[in-house]
């Protein structure tokens, strides 16, 4: 006993010069509920207002001004234990197969199938461990240099924008995620492979410059991705102007967002206000497609000929070269209210398809948070979505898209209410 008490009384003595100078913390988000959507039912969610995660981050003072920190943020989805959100609403997605109704039917169906297997993961289909950040920087006096995989300067002004902090289903991102629905992002949200310059201060004026090799991106398919933004944060106000620009497997401009706006305090009223523009005319996703054709449909069709087989295939491949590709922009506004432990949101948000389809959306949301405690939190939301001519748009959450309504044109609708708990 004396022993272990020696030993325990010296192991602190020798850590204690480093613990002064460093610190590792773990922590993490709970969040689930229930949600009730038109054409879904009822059912749990995870990460409703907020993504379930678990993470670990760490800081070294080294000195002179400068930090080594490094950070670890893992996926958790609490209604399965997984890391693979898959769609919060089943419905088929039709806008990508949009044109291909001289295709076979049991062709068209097959494509449509493999486009979107039930049950497949909506989001980190890779299955990362790491998947919401992987992060190691050096923090200077000039600024911080980072490496790994990073949310982007372009969706950081978005996020700021958001009047539901890019989560429920009053979440601006609900309509921006590709023409029609959930066909495509529409916004980078992190990006891997990738190194950041950033310079963050409490208050006022800050900028993050981006830059990411091959495999870089969300999806890791860029050849080359790049962003940048520049913020203000003081006098109440937190804004920002934001750029993201990634090239495809043939080094095309693919993606490109810009984004405006942010919020201003003014008493009990915290507003909001966003543009987002989104333009995408090489899809990463297309070389994908196209190489599933290839593979499944086309040996199916051989015996129909050359010829027939040939002009089958560029239907295809006519046809889901445009519907891959995006262009719209989106306008969002919206307020909190405090109210003593709790406060009131609302928004509305307007996507607007540039695209021949004109495939606009609105989205409507209203909510109220309320503070249990400095840590915990209920909350309850209402969202509508007026949907036109080809669009499908299904309300969603933090932690993965709605999908799809079960027809082009229809609207939706979703209630929610949860629980959250910060540690």
């Amino acid at each position: 006993m004396k022993t272990k008490l020696l030993a325990g009384v010296i192991a602190t003595c020798f850590a204690a010069p480093v613990m002064a100078q460093s610190s590792v913390t773990l922590y993490g988000i709970a969040d689930a509920g229930v949600m009730y959507s038109k054409g879904m039912g009822t059912k749990i969610v995870s990460g409703i207002a907020d993504g379930s995660r678990l993470g670990v981050k760490g800081t070294e003072d080294i000195g002179n001004g400068y930090k080594a920190i490094f950070n670890l943020e893992a996926r958790v989805e609490l209604d399965t234990g997984s890391q693979k959100p898959t769609l919060i609403n089943d419905n088929q997605g039709l806008y990508l197969t949009r044109g291909m109704g001289a295709l076979p039917a049991p062709v068209l169906a097959g494509i449509r199938t493999a486009f979107q297997p039930v049950g497949a993961p909506a989001v980190n289909p890779e299955g990362a461990l790491f998947d919401r950040t992987a992060m190691v920087g050096l923090i200077t006096p000039v600024g911080a240099v980072l490496l790994g995989r990073m949310y982007t300067p372009g969706y950081e002004v978005f996020a700021a924008s958001d009047a539901f902090e890019v989560g429920t289903a009053g979440t601006w991102g609900t309509i921006t995620g590709g023409t029609a629905g959930f066909t495509a992002l529409g916004a980078d949200i992190r990006s891997q492979k990738s190194i950041q310059y950033r310079i963050a201060v409490p208050s006022g004026f800050g900028a993050a410059l981006m830059y990411g090799g091959k495999n870089s991106g969300y999806l890791g398919r860029y050849n080359k991705f790049w962003g940048a933004n520049a913020v203000y944060k003081a006098n109440g106000f937190d804004v920002g102007v934001g750029y993201n620009r990634g090239y495809d497997q043939s080094d095309r401009v693919s993606l490109v967002t810009k984004t405006v706006g942010g919020s201003w305090t003014v008493g009990n009223f915290k507003l909001f206000a966003g543009y987002h523009d989104q333009v995408n005319r090489n899809s990463v996703l297309l070389r994908e497609y196209i190489g599933g054709y290839d593979a499944q449909i086309g040996p199916m069709l051989a015996p129909l000929g050359a010829a027939t087989a040939g002009a089958l295939r560029n239907i295809f491949v006519t046809n889901i070269s445009r519907n891959t590709q995006i262009d719209a922009n989106s306008v969002q506004i919206g307020l909190h209210y405090r109210m003593g432990p709790g406060r009131l949101m609302a928004s509305a948000a307007r996507q607007n398809d540039r695209s021949a389809s004109d495939s606009d959306a609105s989205l409507f949301a209203l909510g109220y948070d309320y503070n249990l405690s400095k840590r915990t939190d209920i909350y309850t939301v209402v969202a509508y979505i007026n949907n036109t001519n080809e669009a499908q748009y299904a309300p969603g959450a933090a932690s993965a898209p709605g999908g799809f309504m079960k027809t082009p044109g229809e609207n939706g609708r979703a209630f929610q209410v949860g629980m959250r708990h910060r540690f």
